[in-house]
């Protein structure tokens, strides 16, 4: 159900500050917890860094929770991190990816106290050394250095309560013995995702409505295994083992769809409803293992880094999708008659190879450089099972129509990066670097039903430069002013690839494209700090063949009547660009009873996409434009109130606020939301009831004009309105840390599967 929904490519276009999601993941590892006292905000070379070593605000908190109450980050789903301005947040552990897929990690950062984190790194203009895409930003944890031999975890159990009810349990433990770290995590929960959707299109001759739900019922299952092993003083080996099992049975969607033609003068000329039934069944299995070397090479903090990983990812998904009319106008029932039936048997099999290098040299000068390499080998293998059945007026079978395709996609993707890093004075620091990439990739189709020549093998070969830039300058102690500069390139994700029609209903379908090429960015961003509390971050970035969906709609005609089909195409539409001011402030008020971090600021969009054909079966529709500019303005307010001496009861208050803005499927309506929350600490207990969308304004509204006449209107609401209560049980010794934490090779990969 999860690739039918076409607000995919909606909801990545919110990526004005901190905003929603895309795609396709963000990524960590497991963290221990927090206490803090006092909270700096500053800018520090390439990054912002909070200081939260001290404060009692995290005492008992999640560690999704603690990221949320940090400056420029935010989550308006309660299930993805955002940085201001950013369209994905990758998190590191002191400096290092981790070999976790995006769901587990959610799970993790949510049922994970924190309570050895000295301070949150917030990069938003990423260095050749780090393998990131598009305009992502990175979010870096720095832990503690407390170290001590013994065993320590917790545990957590909550219910959530949206439209339906969900819950979850995990357990995290920590061994440290001498050389030997073992850490562990596993989590277990289910829920019902719900989804109301309305959908409109049409012109003003024929209109096309669709109304009605989708629930997606979950039970998940995930965890991982590290042994870490101190080989010398200076060398470590350790093996990681990550894996997340997902079910999804009986996921529906049920819309009445209702066509109506007018007159020329507006008046109704007739009506016609029938209604689309969906259910599918889908599971998938997400195991990766990760072996790490890590060899420090002198006292400075000089080091080497090996990786190598093995991922397999292996999704099965069966749908049965049904149109039915009515014997009774305007009446469905169990004897109502089908119209079309689509079966859909969609198995995705991913293995991945991965081998990462990195070096760092420190010299006394302050001077680094860093540089390293990594090799990525891809095997995507898609074997999809279409079945159509055609009925006559009377519900009698008339015609079977198999289509098959089986898709096999290659690639490979060589990286290079050197960066070089000077403080020239205590005031002055620059860095400075380049990733060279080489990608090649094909893509194969043996489909009987298709006999065009170039469909049956996509080759794509390119390499790319990537440069990097920025300097930081401390005018004095209280001011302070930073550049950035940097490159980047997105690859489709491996679904987008895989040429599969989603069914809908009989006249709406998504569709994927297997010739999708990668898009490129260009960011720049200056930023001016005043006292640690206040700052203003101006930003521009250029984004160069989008990865999108796009609306294309036409007229067909099926017995004699006109419909108008609309098929949501998954392609490159364009460039586009966004242009932002930001300004913050992050303070605590009242002797530490007040914390807030308050954001206000205005983007402008500049959109440039035309399309009128599927580049994938050839299809023409009716031009789409979108070469429209928007200007929009942000409000978010994080506030954490302490409600006691002791330092035992605390209320919080969120509310974000996003103005009317263009982006590729139209015009995107304003969204706020204002989330409560109340915790309570009682010895190594922490009870926290969440409130999240008190006043049910977070519903996604888009709506489109085309010169042509044509329109199309989309509403969608997820039940953001809910309640959360939780509870959070640590024991053991509290000092206990594992050896360290480690990147994974395959990680920029896992983003790209699901």
């Amino acid at each position: 159900m999860k690739k039918i929904i076409i607000l995919a490519a909606a909801i990545s276009g919110i990526a004005v500050f901190a905003q929603e999601k895309k795609s396709d993941t963000v990524k960590a590892n497991a963290i221990e917890g927090i206490t803090l006292t006092k909270q700096v905000f500053k800018k520090q070379s390439d990054r912002f860094v909070y200081d939260v070593a001290a404060s009692p605000v995290a005492k008992g908190n999640t560690t999704f929770d603690l990221l949320k109450q940090t400056p420029l980050l935010s989550s308006t789903d309660d299930k993805t991190l955002k940085i201001a301005g950013k369209n994905n947040a990758l998190i590191y552990i002191n400096g290092r990816k981790t070999n976790m897929d995006a769901e587990s990690l959610v799970q993790l950062l949510k049922s994970t106290p924190a309570e050895n984190i000295q301070k949150i790194e917030v990069i938003t203009v990423p260095g050749s050394e780090y393998q990131v895409e598009s305009s992502d930003g990175i979010i870096n944890i720095v832990m503690k250095k407390k170290m001590s031999d013994g065993l320590n975890g917790n545990m957590r159990m909550s219910n959530m309560q949206n439209k339906y009810n969900g819950s979850s349990a995990s357990l995290s433990l920590n061994y440290r013995k001498d050389k030997l770290g073992i850490s562990g995590n596993i989590f277990a929960g289910e829920n019902i995702q719900a989804q109301s959707y309305v959908l409109r299109n049409g012109t003003n001759l024929i209109s096309n409505e669709s109304v009605g739900d989708i629930n997606d019922p979950n039970k998940n299952l995930g965890g991982y295994l590290n042994f870490d092993y101190q080989l010398t003083d200076n060398s470590n080996l350790a093996l990681t083992w990550n894996s997340w099992y997902n079910k999804s049975n009986d996921s529906t969607v049920d819309l009445l769809n209702t066509l109506r033609n007018y007159n020329t003068d507006g008046s109704l000329k007739s009506t016609e409803q029938n209604k689309s039934q969906n259910r599918e069944d889908a599971h998938y299995y997400n195991n990766s293992l990760n072996l790490n070397y890590e060899l420090k090479t002198d006292s400075l903090g000089s080091k080497l880094n090996v990786n190598a990983a093995y991922l397999n990812y292996r999704r099965f998904q069966f749908s049965d999708n049904r149109t039915l009319v009515s014997v009774v106008p305007g009446t469905f029932t169990d004897f109502s008659l089908l119209r079309q039936q689509i079966t859909q048997d969609i198995p995705q099999v991913i293995n991945n190879f991965s081998g990462t290098v990195d070096y760092i040299q420190k010299f006394k000068n302050d001077f680094t450089v860093s540089l390293g390499g990594n090799f990525n080998k891809t095997k995507t293998d898609n074997d999809t099972k279409n079945y159509s059945y055609s009925y006559n007026g009377s519900g009698v079978l008339i015609a079977t129509k198999p289509d098959f395709n089986h898709f096999i996609y290659d690639e490979s993707i060589y990286g290079v990066y050197l960066t070089l890093e000077k403080k020239f004075s205590d005031q002055l620091s620059g860095k400075v670097g380049a990733r060279y990439e080489i990608t090649k990739s094909l893509g194969t189709s043996d489909n009987p039903q298709n006999t065009v020549a170039q469909y049956q093998e996509i080759e794509r070969n390119y390499n790319n430069l990537l440069p990097y830039l920025s300097f930081n300058y401390s005018i004095n102690d209280k001011n302070n002013i930073s550049y950035a500069f940097s490159s980047r390139m997105r690859r489709p994700s491996f679904w987008e690839l895989n040429p599969v029609k989603n069914i809908l209903t009989q006249d709406n379908y998504t569709q994927n494209n297997p010739f999708v090429k990668s898009s490129s960015t260009y960011n720049q961003e200056l930023t001016y700090m005043l006292k640690s509390s206040y700052f203003l971050i101006l930003n521009h970035s250029y984004f160069k063949d989008i990865i999108t969906q796009v609306p294309l709609q036409r007229e067909i005609i099926r017995d004699g009547v006109a419909y108008r089909q609309l098929a949501y195409i998954r392609t490159n539409f364009g460039d586009k660009q966004e242009m932002s001011a930001m300004l913050g402030m992050q303070k605590t008020f009242f002797k530490q009873y007040l914390t807030t971090n308050f954001n206000i600021g205005v983007q402008h969009n500049i959109n440039n996409g035309t399309l009128n054909t599927d580049p994938t079966t050839g299809q023409v529709f009716d031009t789409y434009i979108n070469k429209t500019k928007s200007t929009s303005m942000v409000i978010q307010t994080n506030n954490t109130i302490r409600l006691d001496k002791k330092k035992t009861w605390f209320l919080g208050v969120n509310y974000f606020y996003v103005d009317k803005q263009q982006i590729e499927l139209g015009m995107l309506k304003n969204l706020m939301s204002l989330d409560l929350s109340i915790k309570k600490n009682w010895n190594d207990w922490t009870f926290s009831l969440n409130v999240t969308d008190v006043l049910k304004t977070n519903i996604v509204e888009i709506e489109d004009y085309q010169s042509s006449g044509n329109y199309n209107y989309v509403k969608n609401d997820q039940f953001r309105r809910g309640m959360t209560f939780s509870m959070v049980y640590n024991f053991g010794n509290q000092k206990v840390k594992k050896v360290r934490d480690i990147e994974g090779a395959s990680d920029a990969i896992k983003s790209r599967t699901r």
